[in-house]
């Protein structure tokens, strides 16, 4: 029956444990009980412990046995992890008889526990039983070492902690069954160097303080010895350390090292060192428990020192941070207190000499002079004379107790403008400044000036001399342009707009005041003028008037305290004009042809061209009078006729008979020709003049001996070239229509040069005495 086989399975020694007998006990687990109606599944055999480190081996385990077959004819086998896989060969089985053998040590920490898979076959093969499950439990011994999580655990703790401040916690391992007392634990501390002040907590590890009164500047460091001990205390152990550091709190007040300290320092210096004081602390060095910070109590009411921290040493470093005076105070009393960056624990003892005295003796030196005003600002107008008075820049000597004396001198002028006396600091002008000058900034000029006593050595102080420049109503204003046109009748055009400029900075320029000069007072009956704003002014017809040139004359006035005023001529030309208000072509230019060449550039002009003939004429002579006359040629003629005569030649057009071409007496005659186009007198102006003032040409005398022509020659040429009045040489001038074509040809020696070398002008000596000129430049030598 099931209930005799289990109490045979229990009388074997099989439930759980260790096997105690050397012959393996015999298990049935494919019999099967008998019984009415149904059929039992196979019993499930119950675990089979076995101890690991089994030394003794093959150790057998257990027998399996099945009832359907006699003894001999069953064939027996095991399957699963020890056998025919992973770790392979722990465990066998006898074939015939079904005896189960250990072959290996065992070692639960690798494998706790194994579950094989029996079966039982007849000799051909066939399964006689369903599979059926062996278990083999592997049963723990202690060989395993409690180990620490850490060789050495490190903590910190503030200095003066409480009693049963948590600390760290030292942690350890077994690989033992924890289920047993092979892997039960306990800590405690070998050794920790001293008085007991930390405790472990034997179950969890956790370190604490026990003791009042750690100080780190006794003990800063404490290494403590641990142990962990399994079988509850009594079983295998291990050590690790533990290092236990102590926060420094600012339980010490920084001190003086002395009561007095006794320093020197010159006087006019500033970001000096005068001397250190020493200071003590106890606290960690670097820590703001230790690092000092010092404070003057008493004795410089003024500001004069300063006290810093010297990081490294921790010492205080009076310093001079503005200037000492000898002649003021020659000794100071200060009175220094020191502390700590981080504020004291309440409970600290107060330092002795937490405040200290210090004697500084101030010494004497040589200073520079100093000027009161720096920098010195005054004005002076525009243009003042030499010998004006500027300022009077004077300096004072600090060194009251030492008779010295001042020197003054100019350091930086570079127009050399002013003048320094050199004993009072008196400046004055020595010349007239020029409005156009480069240093002139704004209206400002400056200059440095130096005073210097007469010790040894010498001090020298510097001072700047700012001068503003007032500007001062010295210009008129001038009209721009001094020419234009107007349509000849008033309803055409909208006028002559006239504009004023002013070398003047403001306010002595605009606005200005346009005016037709109350000189000719009939200029108002053909004439208006209407400001349009502060600088320009609209010229127009009152009615119609003649075309041509008109001369106005113009008053403008600037804003200026006191104002100036100019008189100044303006050119007008009246035209016709189209429905849009301008000018026809070509008729301004018929009626202002009168205006081309003023009378004082055409006087110069012909100046000019006469002391050339002057200068040409005697070399003409000499050179005639060394070559042998030729009468051969094809010219004949009396060799000593040189007069400007007119040869008739064939007719080419345009010549001194043509009328209706340009007026040749302008340059026989121009003086009468200006006098009876002019009746005012004033030279015409061209109509292509620049917008900007004309002024008249003063008359010019002529050389009185012949090293002044050429110097008479330039000045006349760049006269006539900056006369607005005259064309200048690229002028396109406007004359008359002669004609399409020529059969002559031109005559231009533009044209005529190209071919310069390919000319054999030797002939023109046989052409007599007038191509003489011409064969000596152009015929060979």
């Amino acid at each position: 029956s099931v209930a005799a086989f289990l109490l045979r399975l229990c009388s074997l020694g099989l439930s759980l444990g260790v096997p105690r007998q050397r012959r393996p006990s015999t298990l049935h687990p494919w019999h099967r009980a008998p019984a009415l109606g149904r059929v039992r599944r196979a019993w499930v055999i119950p675990p089979i412990s076995v101890s690991e480190n089994h030394k003794r081996l093959p150790y057998p385990l257990v027998q399996i046995k099945s009832d359907k077959q006699p003894l001999g004819s069953v064939i027996y086998s095991i399957q699963g992890p020890g056998v025919d896989e992973e770790p392979q060969g722990v465990f066998s089985i006898d074939k015939f008889t079904g005896k189960v053998f250990l072959n290996a040590m065992l070692d639960r920490e690798k494998t706790d526990h194994f579950r094989l898979r029996a079966f039982a076959l007849d000799r051909g093969g066939a399964a006689l039983e369903e599979p059926t499950d062996l278990e083999i439990v592997v049963v723990d011994q202690n060989d395993n070492r409690p180990v620490f999580r850490q060789e050495a655990f490190t903590a910190r703790v503030l200095e003066g902690a409480v009693p049963g401040t948590y600390v760290t916690r030292a942690e350890a391992t077994d690989a033992d069954d924890p289920e047993t007392d092979n892997a039960a634990l306990r800590y405690s501390i070998l050794e920790q160097g001293g008085a007991q002040v930390f405790s472990i907590d034997e179950l969890t590890g956790d370190i604490r303080t026990v003791q009042v009164g750690l100080d780190r500047e006794v003990v800063a460091v404490y290494n403590l010895t641990l142990q962990v001990a399994d079988m509850s205390g009594d079983g295998l152990t291990a050590t690790a350390s533990a290092i236990i550091t102590l926060e420094d709190i600012n339980d010490n007040a920084p001190g003086f090292t002395g009561d007095e300290f006794f320093m020197e320092v010159t006087e006019a210096v500033t970001g000096v060192d005068v001397g250190r004081l020493e200071v003590e602390d106890r606290d960690l060095p670097g820590s703001p428990n230790w690092a000092a910070r010092f404070t003057i109590l008493e004795g410089d009411p003024s500001g004069h020192f300063t006290v810093r921290t010297d990081p490294k040493t921790n010492e205080g470093v009076l310093s001079v941070v503005k200037p000492l005076d000898y002649e003021r105070r020659d000794q100071y009393d200060l009175i220094v207190a020191v502390q700590n960056e981080a504020p004291l624990q309440a409970a600290a003892p107060r330092a002795q000499r937490g405040q200290a005295r210090i004697h500084v003796q101030v010494q004497d030196v040589n200073e520079a002079p100093v000027f009161q005003e720096n920098p010195l600002r005054t004005s002076l107008p525009e243009g003042a004379l030499p010998g004006t008075p500027v300022a009077t820049f004077s300096a004072q000597d600090p060194d009251t107790q030492q008779l010295q004396r001042l020197s003054y001198s100019k350091d930086y002028d570079p127009e050399d403008w002013l003048e320094v006396d050199g004993a009072t600091g008196w400046v004055q002008t020595q010349r007239v400044l020029s409005p156009a000058s480069p240093f002139l900034k704004d209206g400002w000029y400056r200059a440095i000036i130096l005073a210097r006593d007469d010790a040894s050595p010498p001090c020298t102080a510097t001072g700047t001399l700012s001068i503003e420049i007032l500007e001062v109503n010295d210009h008129a204003p001038e009209l721009s342009p001094p020419s234009g046109s107007v349509c000849s009748k008033p309803e055409q055009g909208s006028g002559l707009l006239l504009g004023a400029t002013d070398e003047d900075l403001p306010p002595h320029g605009a606005p200005f005041h346009f005016q037709l000069s109350p000189r000719v007072p009939e200029l108002t009956r053909n004439w208006s003028l209407i400001q349009v704003n502060v600088s320009h002014a609209r010229l127009r017809l009152r009615h119609q008037v003649p075309e041509g040139l008109h001369r106005l004359s113009l008053l403008l006035l600037d804003s200026g305290q006191p104002p100036q005023q100019r008189e100044q001529p303006l050119n007008v030309t009246v035209c016709r004009c189209a429905q849009d208000g301008v000018c026809l072509p070509g008729a301004a230019a018929r009626h202002a042809g009168g205006a081309g060449v003023s009378l004082g550039a055409l006087v110069i002009m012909l100046a000019s061209i006469v002391l050339l003939l002057l200068l040409a004429l005697p070399v003409a002579l000499v050179t005639r009078s060394r070559r042998p006359s030729a009468d051969k040629g094809f010219l004949h003629g009396p060799q000593d006729d040189l007069r400007d005569n007119i040869l008739n030649y064939d007719e080419q057009g345009g010549g001194e008979a043509d009328q209706d071409a340009y007026d040749i007496n302008q340059l026989r005659h121009p003086a009468e020709l200006a006098a009876l186009r002019d009746p005012l007198g004033r030279p015409p102006l061209r109509r292509d003049a620049p917008l900007s003032r004309v002024r008249p040409q003063p008359p010019r005398l002529l050389p009185t001996s012949p090293a002044d022509i050429a110097d008479f020659i330039n000045d006349g040429l760049e006269a006539a070239d900056s006369d607005p009045s005259v064309p200048p040489y690229d002028t396109a001038l406007i004359y008359d229509y002669e004609g399409d074509g020529s059969l002559a040809g031109t005559l231009s020696s533009i044209l005529s040069s190209l071919g310069d070398e390919d000319q054999d002008y030797s002939c023109l000596w046989a052409w007599g005495p007038r191509f003489a000129r011409l064969a000596d430049l152009y015929g060979p030598p």
